[in-house]
């Protein structure tokens, strides 16, 4: 029986595996520390730890992903997407394992992944790039000469990077120094490589992809386009089938020119060639992402076809045999561990309750019991609706984005749904700016309505006589007393609540009724889902996820900034920019933290003087831990 190692973790796992088994394919997972009890661990045939939670230690070490094929007798490794999927190094070393890569060669991806390269690739193609520098004069002064030379606003890359990480806009010429050092910063963390490349930004383009499968034998197939315009920090939200601003015509033209480039450079298995357009319709080469990508199932959806098949009988030498025509329209979202009220920071901690959609394909790295933790990138799961047409898909996303329930940590869901409502997102016209000028989609649910804190605080006490037994109510609930309902008060949000009965409840004249068991309630009649997680009680109520506090609120960062600078996200410290006895302004940068793929400033709070540095790069640090001492000019 043959055999496939999956290198990689999460969702994409899972999404391999159930393919691999359909073709009666033998499965083995690797995994690290972290992810020992994850589901993707458990749905393979064969599990084997790799190292440490660190990527570096695990994912991305080469050695230890051999090691662990050669012990599950593995014949095939697919990368999925993300750590080793595009390394070339990792590529050979498969090779000189005598085993199959599930991609293109070393060679096609050493071109491929280098942008300055793989721009050159396009033009002898004769595909349209945009103009820009990709020299090997890496100074600050040649990328000055080249922005002014081209115009300003200009783009920054990595030149060995891909999917948005470490991109830079910059508006004019006395902002490129400090977006060159954090791209440059950003690179060299995330891709070892400090190169980058410089482009003539387009306003407000559209970003459209081409999916493609090349086998071995000489065929290369487009199989129609992606739109991906919906982005925040050039990170793909929101992914469409078939495009809304792309007509016969132009689809022919982007797909003609995408296996062009395939069929240059040799590529072999599934692929993506990601294009800009602009309003007059002009397209211009981006990369070509030579693996699997996040949004792949939305072509599924639209095609009839399972890609992780192709690719895996491409792999196994098969010539491609396809014969499908594209239905309908497909949308897909993800589903972040991040909180939009403040900023998208990353949210961690243990999945209380999960419910998903009827209606939707969820591909997805979470259960129930599932802890979410700041090692790896934070997507929780991918959310995919296909209709006959984008009017009724539009319609099928936003009830399934109702319909779904995570508590336990904070995610985007909230935003998800503002976005799939969003007039723009509707009628079809997006751009990649759209989200960053829409502060409002990024808008929190607000205070909670008293029937949500009654929920809340009937949750807890029910939570506290399932613990301590409904028999015993001198130590269910401290308030009991003879011939009076028991009673006891529960603090939300530094707010006391009382609390009466032992289920049902009545709490501040709510009528509150349970099924804890199932986190189902009923608030006045009305349904509500709560559950209680350590001090949190996390309530879903008329659409709406709300979180609050039994214990004292965390110390806010604000709170702290009158003599302290405090960490606002769990993270690594990357670079620290300010030093003991160091007199600042207000907004000027201290230290820069990194999390889940994401790099925040930390700047000091107001003008005065930073007493004490408590944190150096490579720290692994706390929410709300100090990272500076800081007295603020009186």
């Amino acid at each position: 029986m043959m055999t496939v190692l999956v290198a990689n973790r999460g969702e994409i796992a899972r999404r391999i595996f159930r393919t691999a088994k359909r073709m009666g394919l033998r499965t083995v997972a690797v995994y690290s520390d972290a992810d020992a009890s994850a589901p993707f661990v458990h749905e393979a045939d064969m599990a084997i730890r790799i190292g440490s939670a660190a990527a570096r230690d695990s994912y991305l070490n080469i050695g230890s992903v051999l090691a662990a094929a050669r012990e599950g007798d593995a014949r095939l490794i697919h990368p999925g997407y993300g750590f080793l999927s595009e390394r070339p190094e990792f590529a050979d070393a498969v090779a000189a394992a005598g085993l199959a890569f599930v991609g293109p060669s070393a060679e096609v991806l050493r071109v491929l992944g280098d942008k300055a390269a793989a721009k050159s690739a396009a033009e002898r193609a004769g595909v349209p790039v945009l103009p820009g520098y990709r020299g090997d004069d890496q100074t600050d002064e040649a990328f000055i000469r080249a922005a002014n030379a081209n115009g300003y606003p200009v783009m920054l890359k990595p030149a060995a990077g891909g999917g948005g990480i470490g991109m830079q806009l910059v508006g004019a010429e006395d902002a490129i120094r400090d977006a060159l050092a954090r791209a440059r910063r950003t690179a060299t963390a995330a891709f070892g490589d400090e190169r980058l490349i410089l482009e003539r930004a387009i306003d407000r383009p559209r970003h459209i992809e081409i999916q493609l499968l090349a086998d071995g034998h000489g065929t290369v197939l487009a199989l129609g386009e992606r739109d991906c315009s919906a982005q925040r920090r050039h990170q793909k939200v929101l992914e469409e089938a078939p495009s809304p601003a792309i007509d016969a015509r132009l689809r022919e033209r982007m797909a003609a020119a995408a296996v062009k480039i395939a069929t240059s450079v040799g590529y072999v298995n599934a692929g993506t060639c990601e294009f800009l357009v602009d309003a007059a319709g002009s397209f211009y080469f981006l990369e070509v992402n030579a693996r699997l990508q996040v949004e792949h199932p939305v072509t599924e959806m639209v095609w009839g076809i399972d890609l992780v098949e192709q690719q895996l009988r491409i792999a196994m030498g098969e010539k491609l045999s396809i014969d499908a025509q594209p239905h309908g329209h497909a949308i897909e979202v993800r589903l972040y561990a991040e909180d939009p009220a403040t900023g998208f920071l990353p949210s961690t901690g243990r999945i209380s309750h999960l419910a998903w959609p009827d209606g939707a394909r969820i591909d997805s790295a979470i259960e129930e019991g599932s802890i979410v933790t700041t090692d790896y990138d934070p997507m929780l799961a991918k959310l995919i609706v296909h209709a006959n047409d984008r009017p009724a898909a539009i319609a099928l996303l936003g009830a399934a984005l109702r319909a779904m329930t995570v508590l336990g940590v904070r995610t985007n869901e909230r935003f998800l749904r503002a976005l799939a409502a969003h007039p723009a997102v509707v009628a079809g016209v997006v751009d990649t700016g759209l989200i960053e000028r829409s502060p409002l989609l990024a808008a929190g649910a607000g205070p909670a309505p008293d029937a949500v804190r009654a929920v809340a605080a009937a949750a807890y006490a029910a939570s506290i006589i399932v613990s301590t037994g409904v028999h015993d109510p001198w130590r269910a609930l401290a308030g009991w007393r003879a011939a009076a309902p028991a009673s006891t008060t529960v603090v939300l949000d530094d707010r006391p609540v009382r609390v009466s009965g032992t289920g049902p409840f009545t709490v501040e004249g709510h009528a509150i009724a349970s099924d804890p068991g199932n986190a189902a309630w009923l608030v006045d009649g009305e349904p509500a889902i709560a559950s209680r997680d350590g001090t949190d009680v996390w309530v879903k109520w008329r659409g709406e996820t709300y979180v609050l506090d039994t214990a004292g609120r965390e110390r806010s960062v604000d709170a702290l900034a009158s003599t302290e600078i405090a960490a606002p996200m769990p993270g690594m410290i990357i670079a620290v920019h300010a030093t003991a006895g160091q007199r600042v302004k207000r907004g000027e940068l201290v230290c820069v933290l990194e999390a889940m793929k994401m790099e925040l400033r930390v700047e000091a709070p107001a003008d005065g003087t930073v007493t004490k540095v408590l944190c150096a790069p490579g720290d692994q640090v706390r929410r709300g831990q100090r990272l500076a001492e800081f007295e603020p000019v009186p």
